[in-house]
């Protein structure tokens, strides 16, 4: 094929998955009433998993701490006129894309396959598999312990006795797309580092070598994911960094003269 001839293959992948962005938009603007006060909402009403989970714990350890104990609820407010009909809009277009991210994956497979020998297309089917996974393993972590800690801790955060705490409604969504969409990129980390693995880029020894650095980057890069800057969001975002990248090592091979040296000593 030609050059002219790939770039007609991906426009025609571009086309296809647009329209699948569409499709699944136009379903969830639809859905929208219901999954507002059932999915997006949920973590602003005491009864949600995460909350009852903790207050389970509480009860199992004897812990009294409020922490464990608190009756949470946050009423958010609006103040901005447009502002419902332009959410309703953007969060259906960012649910869609989020649950056609393996149909995504797929158009990616479908465009490179036909460059690929047979023992590649094992390992990149493989990268996407597992790409897809972390992809929403970190968008349920992000939904269901991130986002909640990072709420539960902001709203009930006082300044002062004099200073009452009203959520505005963007500044709710905004921070809830924030921190689960960038959880759900951040949990591609060890995919990254293990292609970057087989390309010969990064090895074992290196990571281990730059441990300290890495946790210096990782504070950094929370630091731009989380929108409030606060501490706690920080160290909710960064922990969980840190163990991917501990993962990252966990999922590497050594070098082939790395790997003889240590069996040497």
């Amino acid at each position: 094929m030609t050059f002219w001839d790939h770039l007609d293959v991906l426009r025609g992948a571009l086309i296809r998955i647009l329209c699948v962005w569409f499709v699944c938009g136009v379903g969830y603007f639809l859905a929208m009433p219901y999954l507002f006060d059932h999915v997006i909402l949920a973590p602003c009403s005491n009864d949600f998993a995460f909350y009852g989970f903790l207050r389970w714990i509480g009860q199992e350890l004897g812990l009294q701490d409020e922490f464990f104990t608190q009756d949470f609820h946050v009423r958010l407010v609006n103040i901005n006129l447009a502002a419902p009909f332009l959410i309703h809009m953007s969060t259906a277009f960012w649910l869609s894309v989020v649950s056609t991210a393996p149909y995504l994956f797929y158009e990616v497979w479908r465009f490179v396959r036909p460059a690929l020998y047979p023992h590649e297309m094992r390992g990149v089917k493989k990268a996407l598999a597992l790409g897809t996974a972390m992809f929403f393993l970190g968008v349920l972590v992000g939904y269901f312990m991130v986002y909640p800690l990072t709420l539960r801790f902001l709203s009930t955060y006082q300044l002062s006795a004099l200073v009452e705490n009203q959520i505005s409604l963007n500044s709710y969504i905004s921070n809830f797309m924030m921190l689960v969409l960038c959880m759900g990129l951040a949990f591609e980390l060890p995919l990254l580092t293990w292609l970057l693995s087989l390309l010969g880029v990064v090895h074992k020894a290196f990571l281990r070598k730059y441990r300290r650095h890495a946790v210096v980057a990782i504070v950094v890069l929370a630091a731009v994911i989380t929108p409030t800057g606060d501490p706690f969001t920080l160290a909710v975002v960064a922990i969980p960094l840190y163990l991917l990248y501990e993962l990252s090592i966990l999922m590497i091979k050594d070098k082939p003269g790395e790997e003889r040296s240590a069996h040497g000593e």
